[in-house]
């Protein structure tokens, strides 16, 4: 049995009913929808498709708290991965086959990301290292076309993204969990509304397991950047990144520069 949450906002109905499509395609799986929209139109989802659960959620207390009341679900059963995932995300019948398989051949994996990519078949950046306060604010605020040469390796671009590495910040729109990693790690730290809540909960991971990036496995995503489009969002993101740094130290952060270090570290098993 795989646990699979989507954490919905006034989410697409055409996308959310592709990805459950794609997810119902592995066996036993049970998918909760938790829906922070103001309204609770999309629970008309459930007469679509069954082992769906639909939790209305309109205080919206953001992305990972979200998440988290799924992953409760999971910590009290006895499956073995739960997989955090966006819904504008869609895959192959096999996807999730070759990602579990290979946790299950790896049990200090803690946390798996497949090769992420556009519609068009380009590749999306996702591998990245753990932020420094320059890292995250140079990305907010200034355009993509003049920080290529600085995502070279931010990005871990020089990897190639062919290979399995560890990698210590994995994006959360595709977040394949180990759950004994959660129970000794923890869930989502709620005091991050929305973004900083994937870096957080990837880099304490990384500190206990490995972290790893799967490029035999392939997801397609319909990236939104909401951050970039909405003032409002950018502010909300600007907060919380503050936040992050106030947690884990905006200049002086050792285990941050231990992992960085591990990044790209070529795995061949």
């Amino acid at each position: 049995m795989l646990n699979v949450s989507i954490v919905l906002y006034k989410t697409d109905f055409n996308q959310l009913t592709r990805c459950i499509d794609c997810i119902q395609r592995y066996p036993n799986t049970k998918i909760f929808l938790i829906d922070n929209s103001p309204s609770d139109d999309l629970q008309r989802i459930k007469s679509l498709f069954k082992d769906v659960i639909y939790i209305f959620n309109p205080d919206n207390p953001g992305y990972g708290a979200a998440h988290n009341i799924a992953l409760k679900y999971s910590l009290a059963s006895s499956n073995q991965y739960h997989l955090v995932l966006n819904a504008d995300i869609y895959f192959g019948a096999n996807t999730l086959d070759i990602l579990i398989d290979y946790m299950n051949h790896h049990p200090n994996v803690g946390h798996v990301m497949p090769k992420i990519l556009f519609p068009n078949g380009d590749i999306q950046y996702l591998c990245k290292l753990v932020p420094t306060p320059l890292d995250l604010i140079s990305r907010m605020l200034i355009p993509r076309r003049f920080l290529s040469k600085y995502s070279l390796n931010f990005e871990m671009r020089k990897s190639g993204y062919n290979r399995v590495m560890l990698v210590p910040y994995l994006s959360g729109c595709f977040m394949l969990l180990r759950i004994d990693a959660l129970r000794i790690c923890g869930l989502f730290d709620e005091r991050f509304f929305m973004y900083p809540e994937d870096i957080d909960l990837t880099r304490r991971i990384a500190s206990k397991f490995k972290t790893v990036f799967y490029p035999e496995a392939i997801v397609y995503h319909e990236y939104g950047g909401a951050s970039k489009k909405s003032i409002k969002m950018l502010i909300t993101h600007a907060i919380n990144i503050v936040k992050y740094f106030n947690k884990w130290g905006w200049f002086f952060d050792s285990e941050r520069v231990r992992l960085n270090g591990l990044a790209g570290k070529r795995l061949d098993f």
